[in-house]
């Protein structure tokens, strides 16, 4: 969940539900109380960050001897101890090395931690993949956080990629677009700013503009991000786009640029939605979106009062910086 606050989206709310699952706040150490069937929930598991007394692992190692974890089909990992400063291996070192008490697991979210407790940007993620390599029977993946390292994997069951960052580092998305992922259906990347570490460039997109990896892909999302004009002008004439149900290019210093680059470029009536929400389009442009593509039944998300007005592009944002 997201609120804005100066032109910014801040992170502001856990994860409240996974995989279908309403998310449930595994007890700490003093806990008390009936636990929920094993497959009823998406299992939160977390520490106080600033709480000496029990590590990330210690509360899952607590977790597994109290779960029937054969029936666990989703976990969210939550903060973990000076998440700003140790990345997260040690909680996927222990899910690693927990995988045969796993079977029935099809979702993990990492690094689900509210502003207060970790800005986005200073939530030190490391190398990710371990957590697919090790699970092929993994479905949905997501990640919250910076400092992140995805060299390329392939996997055949994943069905959603998620990367939440305020700044996404350009040999991640290089990592990803290398992927094989012929199963996903979803790929949501918010590629952030420069300034906390989004350094890729549109040519670093090209594989996912072109689908050739990512061949069953329905909804994608390249977004949160301050080129997303060059990104749109790429999207324009992108052969994946013909296959889509959802662009998304929302969240990013989109101009009229990039929102003139999208009337000109190949048709987008097939689309369902348009998310291009957060924008700084003039009103001109953003009548002619709605008027050219919601009677054709696309939904357009571009809401004049997500809209930026500064003329100063110094003044521009993204949606999720810090």
């Amino acid at each position: 969940m997201h609120g804005e606050t100066g032109g910014t989206v801040i992170i502001n709310a856990h994860v409240q539900e996974l995989y279908g699952l309403p998310a449930f706040d595994f007890p700490k150490a003093d806990g008390r109380g009936e636990l929920p069937a094993a497959d009823a929930v998406a299992w939160r598991i977390a520490v106080d960050s600033y709480d000496d007394e029990e590590e990330w692992a210690e509360a899952f190692e607590r977790f597994l001897g109290r779960v029937d974890t054969r029936q666990v089909r989703a976990l969210i990992v939550g903060e973990w101890t000076e998440a700003f400063e140790n990345a997260a291996a040690e909680a996927i070192d222990a899910i690693v090395a927990a995988k045969d008490r796993l079977p029935a697991l099809r979702s993990v979210f990492l690094g689900d931690m509210s502003a207060e407790q970790c800005e986005i940007s200073w939530i030190v993620l490391g190398d990710v993949t371990p957590l697919l390599v090790n699970f092929p029977q993994l479905e949905e993946f997501g990640v919250r956080g910076a400092n992140l390292e995805f060299p390329a994997v392939r996997h055949h069951g994943l069905r959603s990629l998620v990367v939440e960052s305020g700044g996404m580092p350009a040999g991640a998305v290089r990592g990803i677009a290398a992927s094989d992922l012929p199963a996903l259906r979803r790929l949501d990347l918010w590629l952030g700013t420069s300034e906390y570490g989004g350094d890729s460039s549109v040519s670093d997109l090209e594989p996912f503009r072109a689908g050739a990896r990512i061949p069953r892909v329905e909804h994608l999302a390249l977004h949160n991000s301050e080129i997303q004009d060059a990104i749109a002008v790429a999207m324009a004439e992108a052969p994946v786009v013909a296959r889509l149900k959802v662009l998304d290019l929302s969240m990013g210093v989109l101009t009229d640029e990039g929102g003139t680059a999208l009337l000109a470029g190949q048709p987008l009536t097939h689309l369902e939605k348009l998310d291009l929400h957060h924008n700084y389009l003039s009103e001109e442009v953003r009548s002619r979106l709605v008027r050219e593509l919601e009677p054709a039944g696309v939904e357009v998300l571009t809401d004049p009062e997500d809209a930026g007005t500064e003329d100063d592009p110094s003044w521009r944002f993204v949606a999720v910086g810090e």
